[in-house]
């Protein structure tokens, strides 16, 4: 009997894991749901491959993973004996069957993110969110936000040693909102590199402080030097909060 391809919809609390991939003498998020997915599988190993990678501390309130498997249980059954495994930072809302030929990286057709700033020192918020007590200039960081839209190499706010090849990547959404706490960024894309919606934030935020305008911004991407851009936020912040498939293809439940 051939195994099943399986998808998980989860979510987690990063500030513990030291992001979603596995790695050595450190416990990160992948590890935890192989592990719970080993003991489901009689002990052995199960390899689960997850829709994107988040650093350390870096949060989901949507994501998924695939993996093959055979069992008797039915999907809800399947859930509920998963999250009696892992720890209460993370959650599966669901697990269902998918074709084989459907990957939760690849087949994934665009990820959104959010970042979170608040304006006043709050203990609550510190797992969460980044303090930045500066008064933003919105207006001209949402003028930067179209800018981003109408550009395509991000290689300036991207790790400088990636072993990738193109650093094209299509944003279809990006915005400054206010919250009752202080601001929220938005962005949708068909991929990110690494680090690079933080790095985004980061030069984002010396515009909203008036550090830079916006001829200089356009320069900083034109120059596709990560030198050039502003420092990478603090991890609390980023939310991974949206992962969209190709329904047509009917890829995800």
């Amino acid at each position: 009997m051939s195994e099943q391809r399986y998808f998980l919809k989860l979510s987690y609390k990063g500030t513990h894991f030291f992001g979603w991939q596995i790695q050595p003498n450190a416990i990160t998020v992948q590890e935890c749901i192989g592990d719970a997915l080993k003991k489901i599988n009689r002990a052995n190993a199960v390899k689960i491959t997850g829709c994107g990678r988040t650093d350390t501390g870096v949060h989901a309130t949507e994501f998924y993973a695939h993996f093959e498997m055979n069992t008797d249980w039915d999907d809800e059954t399947f859930a509920y004996k998963l999250n009696c495994m892992l720890p209460a930072e993370i959650a599966i809302q669901s697990v269902f069957k998918v074709p084989e030929d459907v990957h939760s990286r690849f087949s994934a057709t665009s990820r959104t993110y959010h970042y979170f700033i608040h304006k006043e020192k709050n203990p609550f918020l510190n797992e969460t969110s980044w303090l930045v007590r500066h008064e933003l200039d919105l207006e001209r960081m949402n003028a930067a936000c179209q800018m981003l839209i109408n550009h395509k190499n991000f290689k300036c706010f991207s790790k400088t040693i990636t072993g990738i090849s193109s650093f094209k990547c299509d944003v279809t959404e990006a915005q400054w909102t206010k919250t009752p706490e202080g601001y929220r960024f938005t962005i949708q894309a068909n991929r990110f590199l690494r680090n690079m919606v933080r790095a985004i934030v980061g030069t984002m935020v010396e515009i909203g402080t008036h550090k830079i305008d916006l001829k200089e911004f356009q320069q900083i991407l034109d120059s596709q030097e990560r030198s050039r851009a502003g420092q990478s936020v603090p991890p609390q912040g980023l939310f991974l909060v949206k992962v969209d498939y190709d329904n047509d293809k009917n890829c995800i439940a």
